[in-house]
């Protein structure tokens, strides 16, 4: 997302204030969000959670966002350690079930066999109480082609470090968690079994949605969307849509304090239920910004 704006920020400046350069079209992850009663504009950015390193950068816009925002809301706070660290409590499946019992024993030891071959982070003994969605989401990580990877989170709060802002979340771990309770444990199971079988499909489709990140495509994005992840697309209401209308009754409140930096998952903002489309339905101004 590397541009060199600085020029046109410069332009902006001279001709609006401390206006950003407004991108030449909705190609872009980041919006400027204005009107209604706001004193001040807050800012939408896109992320994606894994990426490989030398692709996790900021441009020059998003930095200056970054500096003028008051605070920064991610799905989740990720400052919080006592919140990411007391997901893991969250992320086990109801009643003491396993993924071995949800699966035949040769479905298992596929997937078994897959985590012990690549090197997972987590043991699988610890994965087996694990919700499958979130397993499946392990996987990811291991389809990038690098050795180095890094998510933009990470990257906005590096950098939002020195300037001291404060970092919160729209979201709670555990209402994220909860998300995989409204699924059916089997049909998780099931769909992180055919998720290795296809692994090779989903390396391909990954890739692709690197690349459409990078070219901040975001109507492609949208579609791509519904290809990634094996078997969730009955229930993109469930892990999309619904929480972006969460989330747009919780800004207008947030915004009022000021500017701020929301920085969610690029799939969200796209398409007629998306973040940009429904912040617009409330009455607010919504414009691309170069990034």
């Amino acid at each position: 997302c590397q541009t060199t704006a600085s020029k046109d920020i410069k332009t902006a400046q001279k001709t609006s204030g401390k206006s950003l350069a407004k991108a030449a079209n909705d190609n872009t992850l980041l919006w400027e969000i204005s009107g209604k009663d706001l004193a001040s504009p807050s800012y939408l950015f896109g992320t994606m959670h894994i990426l490989c390193a030398d692709d996790a950068k900021l441009s020059t816009n998003m930095k200056q966002v970054v500096e003028d925002s008051k605070q920064v809301y991610f799905e989740i706070d990720m400052d919080n350690m006592t919140e990411l660290m007391g997901a893991m409590k969250f992320l086990r499946m109801n009643d003491g079930a396993k993924i071995s019992d949800l699966l035949t024993p040769e479905e298992y030891d596929r997937v078994k066999t897959y985590f012990e071959k690549n090197k997972s982070k987590l043991p699988f003994t610890m994965m087996n109480r694990f919700k499958p969605y979130f397993v499946s989401s392990l996987i990811g990580e291991q389809l990038m082609s690098c050795g180095e990877t890094n998510g933009m989170e990470a990257v906005i709060m590096q950098e939002a470090k020195p300037y001291k802002k404060e970092i919160l979340g729209l979201e709670t771990t555990e209402f994220q968690a909860s998300i995989f309770d409204s699924i059916p444990y089997k049909k998780q199971a099931k769909d992180l079994v055919a998720y290795i079988d296809s692994v090779d499909h989903y390396r391909g489709v990954t890739e692709e949605m690197v690349k459409v990140y990078l070219q901040q495509d975001l109507g492609k994005l949208d579609k791509l969307m519904q290809q990634s992840d094996a078997g969730m697309g009955e229930y993109m209401d469930l892990m999309l849509y619904d929480r972006n209308r969460r989330w747009v009754k919780q800004m207008p409140e947030i915004m009022n304090g000021g500017s701020i930096l929301f920085a969610v998952g690029a799939g969200h903002l796209p398409g007629d239920q998306g973040v940009i489309k429904l912040l617009k339905k409330s009455g607010y101004t919504v414009r691309p910004l170069k990034n």
